[in-house]
């Protein structure tokens, strides 16, 4: 039935879960080609988690096909490996996926009853699990409750605390998937993954053991010799068998490994953890980028996550220019060359932080933690205290799991870590979880740290190598997603604030101060340059560093009548309402632009931006309607 009408229209009939259990068992591996050829067509088009779900083709289709989606409620562990689950439950417009008004990139409740959790910061699915499973029990619902976390986000501490909780619920009807495709964005890394590796091979005992057989057998070992090497490939092998035994202890039952590419292997290992109505662990092994051959060739991340590319090779449509990370990537490996005090620390993601030159450079100088935020800031404490200058890469939306160690493990113990912060910011396309909008507002709380938001390729060069000169705080840099601007040199410099236009108006009813931090600088200038073209006074001021507020951004405020502060974060309690608290005295008004508070979703930068008015309409607006009310009184 292959390249048949027929099986090209098997997705378009299977709009609802109820609809895929009607195909029969000859019909799903045609289904199968079918949406990985769908996610090709589409992905390529609009960018997405493209290499996740070629992955998880087998395995979403064989849990809607057992599984009675939404009465059993399914919860993904990182939700970027839902597309296959979003199309199979009626959704199949990807058109507009991670656009403004079309599909989220992740699970979401707006869309579909059969969405769980929004959030995509790993390693949460368990504890959900474990938390809508307990009500369900307590109400005498006998339905079931299903994690698929990857084998990247099992490293989280979250997870193994909510399966210690899960193991000793005898009674509920829980199903833990673990999707083990040897990676999150890289390959995973640490006990888990060397645990998970010797589960995924022992399935091949007895096959092992009939080889050795021959091959002593083969090269003519001769009898003791040959019954010692037996005996120690026995031992060897059996040694595979016996991590399982990990979960077991623990109480959970275990099935696996399963080939999640093979529908019948993953129907009947569901089948058989629904027939035992208590917690089961399931362990499915998957391919990342499977059925693609320009992801399954990509080394670095199976195409973890594209831009706009050519289907038919993978690459860009559009290459993007040099930018944020490579620019922090090259300096560091600089700075590293000349200090050997300087070490990397990654939360699964060496490559898209920019650490990847460093640890290639100097392997043993650069640490993956996993997907463990907190351990990674924790970690860099303890090397701090042994002489370390520790430099922590991550997004900034994953900050906010390392809080509590960012504040009582380094700030209080004035440790000497830096923090570099990417996809600063409103980045966009991901959505409310992944945009980078809370940091400046949690740092603002710290006592000791530094923040910096550079504008540009030298000062964050600049902001880099100061960051590292500081043994006893904590400092931070942050920076947006994608490319470079052009270069926005001072002209002048006031002590640690640069200023970057300075324009005085013949006319001007007022003299106006625009702060315009880090990647609103050139919102700000254009702001500025609209308005001195209009006879105005304007200056526009940059903090080298946004915290603490610096003294010659407050003494140099009071000789303005009004100043309008632009950041790219969420205005309350940060940057903005720092500098107008210390002005409240002094009577100079302040407005505060930024990101209101909120989840802001997914939908391109620049439109939800200029909704948020903080480009430079939304700027130069702000500033007309304060001289209007200064006017006015």
């Amino acid at each position: 039935m292959s390249g048949t009408r027929e099986s090209r229209d098997l997705l378009s009939r299977c709009s609802a879960p109820r609809e895929l259990r009607r195909l029969e068992r000859e019909q799903l591996d045609d289904l199968a080609a079918e949406i990985r050829g769908f996610l090709i067509d589409n992905v390529s088009r609009t960018g997405g988690h493209l290499g996740p779900n070629l992955g998880v083709v087998e395995l979403t289709i064989g849990l809607h096909r057992v599984f009675r989606s939404p009465q059993d409620t399914i919860v993904f562990d990182t939700g970027h490996q839902a597309y296959v689950h979003k199309l199979l439950t009626g959704r199949q417009d990807f058109s507009s996926l991670r656009c403004p008004g079309g599909l989220s990139g992740y699970p979401s409740r707006a869309e579909s009853e059969h969405d769980v959790v929004e959030s995509s910061h790993a390693s949460a699915s368990i504890a959900w699990v474990d938390g809508i499973s307990r009500e369900k029990h307590r109400r005498g619902d006998r339905t079931w409750t299903v994690g698929v976390i990857g084998d990247g986000a099992l490293t989280g501490g979250l997870a193994w605390e909510a399966l210690n909780n899960i193991a000793t619920a005898k009674n509920r009807r829980i199903v833990i998937v673990v999707n083990d495709n040897g990676r999150s964005y890289a390959p995973t890394i640490g006990g888990l993954a060397d645990h998970l590796d010797a589960l995924r091979t022992s399935a091949g005992y007895e096959k092992a053991l009939a080889w050795g057989k021959q091959h002593l057998l083969s090269h003519g070992t001769p009898g003791r010799a040959a019954y010692d090497a037996l005996h120690g490939l026995k031992a060897g092998i059996k040694d595979a068998l016996i991590p399982q035994v990990m979960f077991e202890d623990l109480g959970l039952k275990y099935i696996g490994p399963v080939n999640g590419h093979d529908i019948s292997a993953v129907e009947t290992a569901l089948r058989r953890a629904r027939s035992l109505s208590e917690p089961v662990l399931v362990h499915m092994i998957t391919e990342k980028g499977r059925g693609y051959t320009p992801a399954e060739e990509d080394i670095a991340d199976r195409f973890h996550a594209v831009g706009p590319i050519h289907p038919e090779t993978g690459l860009p449509v559009a290459p993007e220019r040099f930018g944020w990370t490579g620019v922090f990537a090259d300096e560091i490996c600089a700075q590293a060359a000349t200090r050997d005090d300087i070490v990397g620390i990654t939360a699964a993601m060496m490559r898209p932080v920019g650490l990847g030159p460093m640890h290639e450079a100097y392997p043993g100088r650069v640490i993956d933690v996993g997907i463990a935020e907190a351990e990674a800031v924790a970690s860099a404490a303890g090397m701090a205290y042994e002489g370390a200058h520790p430099v922590v890469a991550l997004y900034a939306t994953f900050l906010n799991r390392g809080f509590d160690q960012l504040l009582m493990d380094v700030a209080l113990h004035r440790a000497g870590v830096t923090l570099v912060l990417d996809r600063a910011g409103v980045t966009g396309a991901d959505g409310a979880s992944h945009n980078g909008v809370w940091d400046i507002a949690m740092c603002s709380l710290i006592p000791g740290l530094r923040l910096a938001a550079p504008r540009d390729e030298d000062t964050l060069r600049s902001r880099v190598r100061e960051a590292l000169d500081v043994d006893d705080a904590p400092t931070v840099i942050r920076y947006r997603k994608g490319s470079l601007p052009e270069p926005m040199p001072a002209l002048r410099s006031v002590g640690g604030v640069d200023i970057l236009v300075d324009e005085a108006g013949a006319d001007s009813p007022a003299r106006v101060l625009i702060v315009g931090t880090g990647a609103c600088a050139p919102d700000a200038i254009e702001a500025a340059r609209r308005l001195v073209a209009d006879g105005m006074s304007v200056t526009v001021a940059d903090p080298q560093w946004m915290i603490p507020v610096p003294q010659e951004l407050t003494a140099m405020a009071h000789d303005y009548d009004c100043v309008v502060s632009v950041e790219d974060g969420i205005v309350q309690g940060g940057f903005g309402w720092s500098l107008r608290d210390t002005l409240a005295e002094a009577g100079v008004p302040v407005r505060c632009l930024g990101v209101p508070q909120g989840f802001p979703e997914h939908g391109d930068r620049t439109a939800l931006i200029a909704r948020f008015g903080y480009d430079a309409d939304g700027i130069e607006r702000a500033v007309r309607e304060l001289i209007e009310r200064l006017s006015a009184c």
